[in-house]
């Protein structure tokens, strides 16, 4: 995938915070967690991960909310739009919310995780779906498959 002139504008509703990611992301995803269906207010999460050298902080500063622990959950501290994640263990990854990057409707989600909390009638149209998270050794194969769908 080449990504080197290719910079992706987002941020929160209010505008406070802006960010950018100057590659394409890896994977784009849907989370059915009882956690993302809380902190989003809706059946599912949207994010897509981008490596971590790849993401800045454009103007604002974003604070944390939801969890606190070691994944850390990113939003505005003014209108409270949720913007990213820094997953625990995963300090070379930021998970943005793809709602809150331009042109999101281009982030369809490729893998859906929690499947076994999803709500029964969401429907998100990703190609692989997982009852928890994939496991480990299965995700180089999908970011691969990822890449060679979205060049």
């Amino acid at each position: 995938m080449n990504s080197a002139s290719h910079n992706i504008k987002g941020r929160c509703r209010c505008g406070q915070v802006e960010f950018e990611v100057s590659t394409k992301p890896m994977v784009t995803m849907a989370c059915h967690c009882t956690g993302c269906q809380q902190m989003t207010s809706s059946a599912f999460s949207l994010s897509s991960l981008f490596s971590s050298a790849a993401f800045s902080i454009t103007s604002g500063v974003p604070v944390i909310g939801g969890l606190h622990g070691k994944t850390r959950h990113f939003f505005c501290g003014h209108c409270m739009s949720w913007l990213f994640t820094r997953p625990e263990g995963m300090d070379d990854f930021v998970n943005v919310r793809s709602t809150m990057l331009e042109n999101s409707r281009t982030y369809k989600p490729f893998i859906e995780t929690y499947t076994d909390e999803k709500l029964e009638w969401a429907i998100t149209g990703a190609e692989y779906s997982f009852g928890k998270f994939p496991p480990q050794e299965k995700f180089p194969e999908l970011l691969q498959e990822y890449a060679q769908k979205h060049e």
